[in-house]
């Protein structure tokens, strides 16, 4: 097998793109035409960027994995703080596969690996206390001596986290890396076209203009493996972690779970700590947790009625679906609609206008993500390319995120020892 592995992770890459966009993106074509595609590849739920990310890295779920959401559970807090800490990983990774073999690894702003063993880590996290800054925050949550180099070196590139600032610093200081430091395990996760597509819609020229800088950023990957002289001897994941949906319409049901008395909405529009049920969005859908559990039918009945809702899962559709195991309720979104944990608004469904959008406001967005990965039209993709993998194929499988954890593991003959979902994706490689 190859001595090095290059994941590359385009936040909100759908197959679409590639369906649609192929032939506008020289280096992922490239890719393509020298290695596999596997043309579809399903979701997790719910389909948010920490929970895929770490379904990826792991080859499990949500309810096995941990990261059931993109926040936690901090109800009274106006920001509650991320899931950004690889401490709340229940399970192993691929990192930590191949730090036990003896290899070295990088991570740039990939999700869920703040204080983790890594090499040459940059972590995806921000500052979340009006005490804190960007610079101190990244430095506790890295490597540090490495952080401060790459600052050195790209810093000019970068705008605090704003995109594509942000995307320009990281795929320099990721090449970088490859050229002076060779890991076997560089992961990657660039994040602009999710972004564009949270603020202008999914088939738009902003998120086209994004996917071809990533495709630029790709490329300049590539030439680094062959800049430090182990091309030959790399094997190349390309991944999308979700998809997105347009939409037009947000649901607030904590708002209309304060006009029932279980919860008591706060000044700041956040809710108080003696709540009885409460819902914790995921955008595209929601979970609902309760501390009373005699209220469950009387929350169906009122939810039940609100336009935008598609279908409400229980319990054990939830575990069955992989999410968390300690929410009562799974709310999903009709298309175009989507939940905020919001309390203090003019209406439970509310349009998004321009104007907010223009305000910058918190959760106001033209497509976002988060429903069942069975939606129609909202796979993500994956193409893989190397010295291990068939040339010019093309798969249709029934896959999905959990699938990647072990496929990338085994592109460094490295194998998971405790039990995972996923399953290599043997028919991508060479006898």
């Amino acid at each position: 097998m190859a001595k090095h592995a290059v994941v590359i992770s385009l936040d909100a890459m759908g197959s679409a793109d590639l369906k649609a966009r192929l032939q506008f993106l020289p280096n992922l074509s490239a890719l393509v035409a020298g290695g596999t595609w596997v043309r579809d590849v399903k979701g997790v739920y719910p389909s948010i960027t920490y929970p895929s990310h770490t379904s990826i890295i792991t080859g499990t779920y949500p309810k096995t994995h941990g990261v059931v959401n993109a926040t936690l559970m901090q109800p009274e807090r106006v920001s509650p703080d991320w899931y950004w800490y690889a401490k709340h990983i229940k399970v192993p990774t691929v990192y930590d596969l191949a730090r036990e073999a003896g290899m070295t690894t990088a991570a740039f702003l990939w999700p869920v690996t703040a204080g983790a063993h890594i090499n040459w880590n940059i972590a995806e996290i921000f500052p979340n206390r009006i005490w804190t800054n960007q610079y101190t925050t990244s430095l506790r949550a890295s490597s540090p001596l490495f952080l401060l180099q790459m600052d050195r070196k790209f810093g000019h590139l970068r705008n605090g986290i704003q995109q594509p600032e942000l995307d320009n610093f990281i795929t320099a200081a990721a090449a970088d890396t490859i050229r002076t430091k060779k890991p076997n395990l560089t992961l990657v996760h660039l994040v602009d076209m999710d972004s564009h597509r949270h603020r202008y819609g999914v088939r738009t020229q902003q998120a086209w203009d994004a996917l071809d800088c990533l495709d630029k950023h790709v490329g300049d990957l590539i030439q680094a493996t062959k800049d430090a002289g182990i091309f030959e001897e790399t094997d190349f994941m390309i991944l999308g972690d979700h998809y997105q949906q347009n939409v037009s319409k947000m649901i607030h049901l904590n708002m209309l779970f304060a006009n029932r008395g279980w919860l008591k909405a706060t000044r700041n529009g956040r809710v108080a700590r003696n709540w009885q049920v409460i819902a914790k969005h995921t955008d595209g859908a929601t979970y609902i947790y309760l501390k009373d559990s005699t209220l469950l039918d009387q929350v169906k009945d009122v939810v039940k009625d609100v336009p935008g809702v598609k279908a409400i899962y229980d319990h054990h559709d939830i575990v069955t679906f992989g999410a968390d195991p300690a929410a009562a309720l799974m709310i999903e979104g009709e298309k175009g609609y989507y939940f905020t944990d919001e309390t203090r608004r003019p209406a439970v469904v509310e349009e998004v206008t321009n104007e907010m959008l223009e305000r910058g406001e918190v959760d106001r967005y033209k497509g976002t993500h988060g429903y069942h990965p069975d939606n129609d039209d909202y796979t993500t993709t994956l193409i893989l390319n190397g010295p291990d993998i068939k040339a010019g194929q093309v798969l249709d499988l029934d896959v999905d995120l959990t699938d990647e954890g072990p496929t990338m593991a085994h592109l460094l003959n490295l194998r998971f020892q405790t039990p995972i979902a996923g399953h290599t994706i043997d028919q991508a490689f060479k006898e």
